[in-house]
């Protein structure tokens, strides 16, 4: 099995503890389960803070996930009753979706009510109807979460429709934790796809060559994953990572003539290159593991490497 650089994400011992800080080649870092993730203070554990993290989270989760969901939380009874009417499986799991977005959306109108109720004066307790109906809405939401498909289509991504739940149930500080534990597997699901790859594309002559272009879209990749879109680095990690990914994606390799059995080991190569260049991306952005998506693609790069 092949090896690669992983720079400041390099796996190391497990003598670091987890939450451990320090500066690597120049940025702030902090260590969880294997990697150095860039830092980010985290903000004081207000209502008002935390309104903005569940609406971050919120739109990320919309971002990630099947069009058509973001049902406006005033459309709610109608969102449900849609889907309690629904007898076709296939299209109840739209419905059930359509839901999920409508109580998520209502229950972050109900937060922002809350939040701007506090920042007259009004103090709302834990025990208050209306923080219970939010809650309430974002507990049934993650339940039927479990409907909601990647944009992709490939998959499920409960772990990312689970987020602004927990931003609403647990503290600031807890969340971000759980976003670096997030990060760190995202990256270490990332390393093992570029792995599994290069080790079915090196033992084939004809591909030898896109193993360093591989190399840099997963460093690109993670480099990306960790970044704040706020961050000012951002605007070099991105169209750096974007750059890498475009190139795999057109690579093709450089052979003047080839034998028929040549051709087609060439057309099935590109295809698994461009497979783990998308999934690559969806992982990155993502931010979330995506496990039935990277063992159906490890399991592909298994056939590729066992032909003759």
């Amino acid at each position: 099995m092949s090896t690669h650089p992983i720079a400041t994400h390099r796996l190391i011992a497990n003598m670091t503890a987890n939450g451990t800080r320090k500066n690597c080649e120049g940025k702030e870092c902090i260590y969880y389960d294997g990697y150095w993730i860039r830092f980010y203070p985290i903000p004081e554990d207000t209502l008002a803070n935390r309104k903005m993290l569940i609406d971050h989270l919120t739109r990320r989760t919309f971002h990630h996930t099947e069009s058509g969901i973001n049902t406006p939380g005033e459309r709610l009874e109608e969102a449900r009753n849609a889907y309690e009417t629904q007898t076709d499986p296939l299209r109840r799991r739209v419905n059930g979706a359509m839901l999920a977005g409508a109580l998520f959306n209502r229950a972050t109108d109900i937060f922002t009510a809350i939040v701007e109720l506090e920042s007259k004066g009004i103090r709302v307790s834990r025990g208050n109807e209306l923080m219970k109906e939010c809650g309430d809405c974002f507990k049934q939401a993650l339940e039927l979460g479990k409907q909601v498909k990647h944009y992709s289509g490939e998959e499920g991504i409960d772990e990312l429709w689970g987020e602004p739940f927990k931003a609403f149930t647990q503290s600031t500080s807890q969340v971000l934790e759980s976003r670096y534990r997030k990060i760190a597997q995202t990256m270490r699901d990332i390393d093992r796809i570029g792995i599994y790859l290069s080790q079915a594309l090196e033992k084939k002559m004809l591909f030898r060559d896109v193993i360093p272009l591989l190399d840099r879209l997963i460093e690109s990749a993670k480099l990306q994953l960790e970044t704040m879109k706020t961050d000012e680095a951002f605007f070099t990690v991105w169209p750096e990572f974007i750059a890498n990914r475009e190139t795999l994606d057109a690579y093709s390799p450089a052979i003047r003539k080839s034998s028929v059995r040549q051709q087609h080991q060439i057309q099935k190569g590109v295809n698994l290159i461009r497979e783990g260049t998308a999934l690559i991306t969806y992982l990155s952005e993502a931010r979330v593991p995506m496990p039935k998506s990277m063992q159906q693609f490890l399991e592909q790069c298994d056939a590729f490497d066992l032909e003759v």
